[in-house]
């Protein structure tokens, strides 16, 4: 499907023969048409260096891939459904009309509910955290142990292809900012070499885990017990992480908001759910997990405010982020 044809469908399909009628969202990998009571998410169909959605029957794998993953951990995740055209008419769902895509069928959350949200008006508590924590713990404790051998080079890759963005730090930033992302590569290069031992060992000790791998405060609605959703599908080596890589993002992300109190307060109380850290090295590790996090939030911020092209309130908006996130990975090097 195509832009055009995702507002079609949402403006004129039929779900259980009523009216889809919802709100599209827009992702770089995807549509979510967020309706009432349901929500309907469709992949684009995109070929990245990471991603393979470029046909219908991978679309379909992913999709079914994504509900088996996500339900592990999460009550939303209801089925995945065809996306059908016949006769000038669209549906989801059905059996009839030709099938032209597919979606995964989730139940729709209340929205002010979510994280991000909450952290935006200062809503988030401590006993949220605490919470929160009790659902992640319980997560990892059960979550499949990955026994793949650390890759020095590739480990090396994925922190330094932030590189890419350096002249757009320079063009937005500054100097300054520039040189962060340069100083951030050499302090990664030095880091991975005296620590990759022990990296492997967390591996050969079980701490590798099938997980969820975007865990972030935008992907956890904050209900009585906590709702967590839209974990990786597409690429199992960005799922399957140390448990530290995991909930680094999550610490990172509180530590954007200004919530160091809560990223505190969370890994103390997850360290008594989940032994996690045994080493002093341990520790080291988790500040260069963040340090990684913010480095990939960073350039995705980057190429954001890059294509705003004529879209002033969008540049604006990326380029903050931007900042913050080279701001938070100059203060992890420290």
């Amino acid at each position: 499907m195509n832009d055009k044809e995702v507002q079609i469908l949402n403006e004129t399909g039929t779900f259980r023969n009523l009216p889809v009628k919802g709100t599209v969202e827009e992702t770089h990998i995807s549509w979510v048409i967020v309706g009432k009571s349901h929500v309907f998410k469709i992949k684009k169909p995109l070929k990245l260096s990471f991603l393979d959605f470029s046909t219908l029957s991978q679309r379909k794998k992913y999709c079914e891939r994504e509900l088996h993953l996500n339900r592990r951990f999460s009550p939303i995740y209801l089925n995945v459904l065809p996306v059908r055209r016949g006769n000038g008419q669209w549906s989801i769902g059905g059996d009839k009309e030709r099938v032209v895509d597919y979606v995964v069928h989730m139940k729709r959350l209340i929205s002010a509910k979510r994280m991000d949200k909450l952290l935006k008006t200062k809503r988030v508590t401590l006993k949220h955290i605490r919470s929160l924590v009790n659902v992640i713990s319980s997560f990892h404790s059960r979550a499949e142990k990955i026994w793949s051998p650390f890759q020095l080079e590739k480990a090396t890759a994925d922190f330094n292809d932030i590189a890419s963005i350096t002249s757009l730090a320079r063009k937005h930033l500054g100097t300054e900012a520039a040189a962060v992302i340069r100083n951030s590569i050499r302090w990664s290069d030095a880091f991975l070499q005296v620590h990759a031992g022990r990296i492997k060992e967390r591996i050969e000790n079980g701490f590798c885990r099938d997980v969820h791998g975007d865990l972030h405060s935008g992907n956890i609605f904050l209900y009585e017990k906590p709702i967590l959703f839209d974990c990786i599908e597409f690429n199992d080596r960005y799922r399957q992480i140390d448990l530290i890589n995991e909930i680094a993002f999550f610490c990172m992300d509180l530590e954007a908001y200004g919530r160091r109190d809560l990223s505190k307060l969370f890994i103390k109380e997850y360290q008594r759910h989940l032994n996690c850290f045994q080493t002093e090295v341990d520790q080291r590790l988790m500040t260069y997990y963040k340090c990684f996090r913010a480095n990939v939030r960073a350039k995705v911020h980057a190429l954001g405010a890059d294509q705003a092209s004529g879209d002033e309130e969008s540049f604006k908006l990326h380029l903050q982020a931007f900042r913050k996130y080279v701001q938070l990975m100059k203060t992890y090097m420290m």
